[in-house]
């Protein structure tokens, strides 16, 4: 079994889509195909029901469900993730306790909506943490755009202080660069303990990121490869490099970042590429028209001529 997530943990940890069947329903064996597409791209971890693999969709039992489902294809070869986010906390307590004795590696989880200040935030997180107990490490999300609620650096600071459990920093606050400078230089080790980040919204702003301190990427990409080659020759000094080799993928990526749209792109890719079967989205969700599969279809016959190239 992996170890635990901590304050080292570093690379790319793909966050899943959940695939389902035309229907609507699960589809496992796409789930099968899924694990191995991820696990064979060479990702460090796989983060599981988090906001763009439709978690607010499932059912509480059949989340679950899937979670074990889903750690238990990947079989320990690389650390398993679960969002937990959930508007009640006794869910959000019962789906993080079943995925740890499932042999998750630890859970994510975002502010609850309407809250409005850093004071209500602490004090949520306090009874989660609690709660929790000391023994299931957290990702803290913070995804403003898509909770609704902003945490300043000083309260995230505080909250790294008091909660010992708390050891990685997903940062997808938009625009955020300063915010995770800042973070990263007060949680370097030495000014305080020091905690993972890894970077969300898409992969667009990765090259930045990494300047600024993020040890990896924690987002959804159809191409996780180039998240991972990405962050391997930035990590190795080749860093003109990496931002080569992003350039050439921008076009899709920020084709597959468009909000509310995205998340259809992205598993139409997925479909493509094989990892998936279906490229369904559970009600309410878009569906690709026909203009759009051409115009996807224009966008990776470039990425392919310029990969040639």
């Amino acid at each position: 079994m992996p170890d635990k997530i901590g304050p080292d943990s570093r690379g790319v940890f793909i966050i899943s889509v959940t695939p389902f069947t035309d229907g609507g329903d699960v589809d496992w064996p796409s789930v099968d195909t899924l694990v191995e597409f991820y696990v064979g791209k060479g990702v460090s971890g796989v983060t599981i029901l988090g906001m763009m693999g439709e978690a607010q969709k499932l059912g509480d039992t059949e989340a679950g469900a899937f979670a074990k489902y889903f750690i238990e294809r990947v079989a320990g070869r690389v650390p398993v993730i679960v969002g937990v986010s959930h508007a009640g906390t006794d869910n959000l307590v019962h789906l993080s306790r079943t995925a740890m004795d499932a042999g998750a590696s630890g859970v994510m989880i975002a502010p609850t909506a309407g809250l409005k200040t850093d004071v209500a935030i602490e004090d949520y997180f306090a009874t989660v943490f609690k709660r929790l107990g000391p023994d299931i490490p957290a990702c803290f999300q913070d995804y403003p755009l898509g909770t609704g609620v902003n945490i300043s650096v000083p309260a995230f600071l505080r909250m790294v202080d008091e909660h010992p459990s708390l050891v990685m920093f997903k940062h997808e606050d938009w625009p955020g660069l300063r915010k995770l400078q800042q973070v990263r230089r007060a949680c370097d080790g030495k000014a305080r303990r020091r905690i993972s980040i890894l970077c969300g919204n898409g992969g667009l702003y990765l090259p930045q990121e990494l300047r600024r301190g993020v040890d990896g990427a924690m987002t959804g990409f159809a191409f996780p490869e180039m998240l991972v080659e990405v962050c391997t020759k930035f990590f190795a000094g080749a860093v003109e490099e990496a931002e080569d080799l992003f350039d050439i993928y921008l076009p899709v990526l920020r084709h597959e970042q468009q909000p509310g749209f995205g998340l259809a792109i992205r598993k139409e890719i997925l479909r493509r590429r094989g990892a998936i079967r279906s490229a369904k989205i559970r009600h309410p969700g878009p569906a690709l028209t026909a203009a759009d599969h051409r115009e996807l279809d224009g966008l990776l016959e470039r990425l392919n001529r310029r990969l040639e190239a």
